[in-house]
């Protein structure tokens, strides 16, 4: 009698090194880290090994030394020798760094461990994102920043097997600053928060306003500043500011009758459901706008800026309005009728959940992962 003896293969893990994942994450970022760690873990399992970088705030001159050698975001050389050790302990074949200023680790596997393969995805192009800070707060210390997340970008660039991109502009913008383009695109994505079956005309019965929806940091800031400025004082339609960090800024955008910051909300969604379209005056920035992939999830029409509609250009005549001025934006929004034909645009709602969705997310990242 003879037989045949099966032996199993194991395959090698996957090591997934991001920032400390919040519980509830606001932050466009922060919700994009979060759900690539639970794409990950529904696509590999127990293979998923998370290793979290720790929060850490250093001052004084060892800070900067260390951010000019690539300490960012909790990296450092002991932090790098734990993820190193945790590579070899527990077989990991592949590396998603989630972060392109992370690339003191890229370096040190690639050098060290050159069987692993490193896959890095950018959130930015963080030295065009940074220079746009500078732009707006000219400062040694945006200064400094600028340098630490370029020479970091640059390293991520040179040591990555593969480098994830969330659209074309900063794929070639990469090529154009590092000599090297993105190997792949995978464009923002969020979770589903629609409840019930979509939007109807009762959500928003009581008064047809424009929604604009963004935490504080400087190109939301500088451009709803414009917005309020350059754009409210000619149209008729109310305008409600909601995202974190603009309650401190009432006193200078609020306008009665016309422009009221509420702030942060828990649920945005409300705001959307009773909301006629949302407004994205966006003019500087990389990677891509969070909150009009939100606008899509909701069914909303988005009147924008180019900057906001980058990386949703095969569906921006689709998806509202392009405007690159104060007139385009009165001509628009003074004829809103037109662009708005429902309170829920189920286009725009399929436009998500094609490609802007969990599960679109999912499909592209183990394709990429497993090529």
């Amino acid at each position: 009698m003879s037989g045949s003896a099966t032996t199993s293969v194991e395959l090698p893990g996957i090591m997934l090194v991001t920032k400390k994942l919040q519980t509830n994450p606001s932050g466009g970022r922060e919700l994009l880290c979060k759900l690539n760690h639970e794409a990950l873990v529904e696509i590999f399992g127990e293979r998923l090994v998370l290793f979290e970088l720790p929060s850490v705030r250093r001052q004084g001159l060892s800070s900067i030394v260390g951010a000019l050698r690539g300490d960012i975001d909790g990296l450092n050389d002991d932090v790098v020798a734990k993820a190193r050790q945790a590579i070899q302990a527990q077989k990991v074949g592949k590396v998603f760094v989630d972060g392109s200023n992370l690339g003191k680790l890229g370096r040190v596997i690639r050098q060290t461990l050159p069987q692993v393969e490193v896959i890095t995805f950018f959130h930015n192009v963080e030295a065009r994102f940074f220079l746009g800070a500078l732009r707006q707060t000219k400062t040694p210390r945006a200064l400094a920043v600028l340098i630490v997340n370029y020479l970091a970008e640059r390293t991520s660039v040179r040591y990555s097997n593969k480098i994830i991109c969330l659209n074309g502009r900063d794929a070639l913008l990469l090529h154009r600053i590092y000599g090297r383009v993105a190997t792949h695109i995978s464009p923002i994505a969020l979770r589903d928060n629609l409840t019930g079956h979509g939007i109807t005309s009762e959500d928003n019965q009581q008064e047809k306003f424009a929604l604009f929806v963004g935490g504080v940091f400087y190109a939301n800031l500088a451009g709803i500043t414009w917005f309020v400025k350059k754009v409210v004082p000619r149209i008729s339609v109310k305008t409600y500011i909601v995202g974190k960090g603009f309650e401190a800024f009432r006193g200078e955008l609020e306008a009665a009758g016309k422009v009221e910051v509420v702030g942060e909300v828990d649920n945005v969604e409300s705001w959307y459901r009773k909301s006629y379209f949302v407004v994205a005056p966006i003019f500087d920035g990389s990677g891509m706008k969070t909150k009009v992939a939100e606008a899509l999830m909701f069914g909303k029409k988005i009147v924008g800026t180019p900057e906001a509609f980058a990386g949703y250009e095969a569906i921006t005549n689709l998806a509202g309005r392009v405007c690159t001025s104060s007139d385009d934006f009165v001509t628009a929004i003074e004829a809103v009728d037109s662009i708005v034909s429902s309170p829920f645009d189920n286009e725009l709602r399929a436009a998500y959940e094609s490609t802007y969705s969990y599960e679109a997310a999912r499909t592209r990242l183990e394709v990429i992962m497993n090529e």
